[in-house]
């Protein structure tokens, strides 16, 4: 059993939710046994806010929302930006560079979504927040400001495309592409930022994900779990490897590790 944990960082797609982007019965019991024992659950994805906020009013959770892998982070009341970390990326270069390669680009901005062309992944995007994309076209002809995440979508491991932007800002590559953020930005960061508000030392936070985008969080956590359908790097940056999503992996870990801890 894991002691004196008060308060938990999940992470949402690959972690919380199914493959149908819905939390599970059981995921959400152990969820709230857990807020009923006094621990602080808190959301921290990839995903932008709007697409975060239906899951967490869900849950029930009024704690901060940590989106866009750490660039922003939400007021869990009334949704607003609580502290936002801009990319500074000269876009002629990325226009350049993308324009030759088969790729789609999203640009995650304070005020929407602007994209090169819709996909799927997008327009399940529009269903869950009730938000259209701002833009969709050639984006050297859309004003889009206050850049705080770029995804990059290319359908294949990129690292080498993704390599060219390095110098700039901080780069994480997927299966599918690459998302970019600010130098110093991760889920890890925002954490610690929200660890400060709350006084809550690091060694008392779990943190449970399972990909690239996780790893820092699982490493620098007193507690990170990684998800068995994690990559075998992300799983050797944690503590603790608990089921697969599809399997409950959260109730799961919350059950065997946390929640007899509490048990009066």
């Amino acid at each position: 059993m894991i002691m004196n944990v008060r308060a938990m960082f999940i992470d949402m797609d690959g972690t919380l939710l199914t493959a149908n982007n819905e939390i599970s019965k059981r995921n959400t019991e152990a969820i709230n046994m857990l807020i009923n024992q006094g621990v602080k659950v808190f959301l921290a994805t990839g995903r932008q806010y709007e697409i975060t906020a239906p899951y967490h009013a869900a849950l029930g959770l009024q704690t901060p929302m940590i989106c866009l892998n750490g660039a922003s982070i939400h007021n869990g009341q009334t949704g607003k930006a609580i502290q936002t970390k801009p990319i500074k990326l000269n876009d002629e270069h990325l226009h350049l560079v993308t324009a030759g390669n088969p790729c789609n680009v999203i640009v995650h901005t304070t005020s929407g979504v602007y994209c090169k062309r819709t996909s799927k992944e997008i327009d399940e995007w529009t269903r869950e927040g009730r938000i259209p994309p701002y833009y969709i076209g050639d984006l050297r002809q859309a004003n889009y400001q206050n850049v705080l995440k770029y995804s990059i979508r290319t359908d294949s491991p990129s690292s080498d495309f993704s390599m060219l932007f390095t110098e700039e800002i901080d780069v994480i590559d997927w299966d599918d592409g690459f998302e970019m953020v600010s130098h110093g930005v991760n889920k890890w960061s925002a954490i610690k930022a929200v660890l400060r508000a709350y006084g809550i030392p690091k060694e008392e936070v779990v943190t449970i994900g399972d990909g690239p985008n996780d790893i820092e969080m699982l490493r620098n956590a007193g507690t990170g779990v990684a998800m068995g359908n994690a990559a075998p790097m992300i799983k050797s940056a944690a503590d603790f490897i608990t089921n697969h999503h599809h399997e409950d992996g959260v109730a799961e870990f919350i059950e065997r590790n946390l929640i007899r801890t509490y048990a009066v």
